[in-house]
């Protein structure tokens, strides 16, 4: 009975040992394959919705972009025929004999024999300066704007808060050019010879000046600063074998320039073979533009010490008007063929071609504003983008002067004798 009992219990202990988890135990085979099958789902599920997020990520993106790329052609290429007037100022003072305008910063000045007014795109005046000028004319560059009278001897040096000096000559001013620091270059006319001098900002010279004649260098027409001062571009007129050509000229008044003979660092006289030149224009510190009555000519000072030609583009159409940016220069021509009697070519600063456009419209004025070229009678304007879409057709009910760009998209700044409207195009 004894061992009987010592058996039943030897049985039972072998019995609760067999049911006691160790912690090293490893789980029976089973369950390893059942959580391994676990974590694989998960891993799948969870790839599934990143592909899922990826996939509606791409196309809410390609959606934006699609909904944006439309709206873009659609504001590239739409044409409005009407515009709304988002406000309008009646100018008080008596300034009908203001009949010039520039475009200065994002404002403009407005200039006449008897003064100049620096005004915002509000019709607000910010300064107003008085003088006498036979024949005002002005010039700006960045910050800066000289307005010089043309066989006077005056030239009012401003920036944007005023006046900052006033320039005299001892002869008769025939051009004038500022750069983007206040420093002024004017041509003066001799009986014999053509002299360029130079003035610092608050209008006192500057010890420096080249003289011409124009038997042998030539006679200056018109010059241009580069932004910064250093660089000076003209263009000559002179006499080869009794017939009258063409000629521009670079100079460079840096420290490295004085090694220089003159300073004359580069010149371009037969590219230009029975051409005169009008206009020279820097339109930034690298790219500058020669506009000659029968080409453009496009030229890098990425060298200051060697300026290049980078192309010449002839022009075989009488040109009626040129016009300029940093960005962009362009001329109007007489059109040859198609039914339009004008044709608009704007062309990139390095001498690429934007576009080319005829139109109809009896213009008085062509301009370049920001990316849009403008072109504006007393009473009718239409606006071209750098596409040369047709943006704005249409007609005003007062004396238009200046037309320029308004400070939202789709708005421009209409300015007359008397009345200064800002217009929202619609329609």
């Amino acid at each position: 009975m004894s061992d009987m009992s010592s058996m039943n219990r030897e049985t039972k202990k072998r019995q609760l040992k067999s049911r006691v988890i160790t912690p090293n135990a490893a789980p029976p085979p089973r369950m390893e394959k059942e959580d391994a099958d676990s974590e694989e789902i998960v891993k799948k599920a969870a790839r599934k919705v990143r592909r899922k997020r990826f996939f509606l990520s791409l196309a809410a993106a390609l959606a934006i972009s699609g909904a944006g790329f439309g709206y873009y052609r659609y504001q590239a290429g739409h044409q409005y025929m009407e515009y709304q007037v988002s406000w309008e100022h009646n100018v008080e003072r008596s300034d009908s004999s203001i009949n010039e305008y520039i475009n200065f910063g994002n404002n403009v000045i407005k200039y006449s024999k008897d003064g100049a007014a620096y005004t915002d795109n509000q019709g607000k005046d910010i300064w107003i300066e008085s003088y006498e000028m036979k024949s005002p004319e002005a010039v700006v560059n960045g910050d800066y704007a000289a307005i010089a009278d043309r066989q006077g001897n005056s030239i009012y040096i401003c920036d944007k808060n005023g006046r900052q000096g006033i320039a005299t000559t001892l002869l008769p001013i025939t051009k004038v050019a500022v750069s983007a620091h206040g420093v002024v270059a004017a041509i003066q006319e001799d009986s014999k010879s053509g002299r360029i001098t130079f003035f610092r900002k608050d209008g006192t010279p500057l010890d420096i000046s080249i003289k011409s004649t124009l038997e042998k260098d030539g006679y200056p027409i018109d010059i241009s600063l580069s932004p910064d001062g250093t660089q000076l571009m003209v263009s000559y007129i002179y006499l080869s074998n009794g017939a009258a050509k063409g000629q521009v000229v670079f100079y460079n008044f840096s420290e490295i320039g004085k090694n220089v003979p003159g300073r004359l660092v580069a010149g371009y006289k037969d590219i230009y073979d029975n051409s005169m030149i009008a206009r020279v224009r820097f339109m930034t510190e690298t790219y500058s533009c020669a506009f000659a009555d029968n080409s453009l000519t496009f030229f890098s000072s990425k060298n200051v010490m060697s300026p290049e030609m980078l192309v010449q583009i002839p022009v075989e159409e009488e040109i009626r008007s040129i016009f300029y940016s940093e960005n962009y220069a362009g001329i109007v021509v007489n059109n040859t063929t198609g039914e339009n009697p004008y044709r608009v070519d704007v062309y990139k600063n390095t001498g690429e071609k934007q576009f080319s456009k005829d139109f109809n419209i009896q213009y008085t004025h062509a301009d370049i504003d920001g990316d849009y070229v403008l072109l504006y009678n007393e009473s009718s304007c239409e606006v071209y983008n750098m596409q040369g879409n047709l943006k704005f057709r249409g007609e005003f009910d007062f004396t238009v002067s200046k037309v320029t760009k308004g400070r939202l998209p789709g708005t421009f700044i209409v300015m007359g004798p008397q009345t200064i409207k800002e217009i929202k195009l619609g329609g």
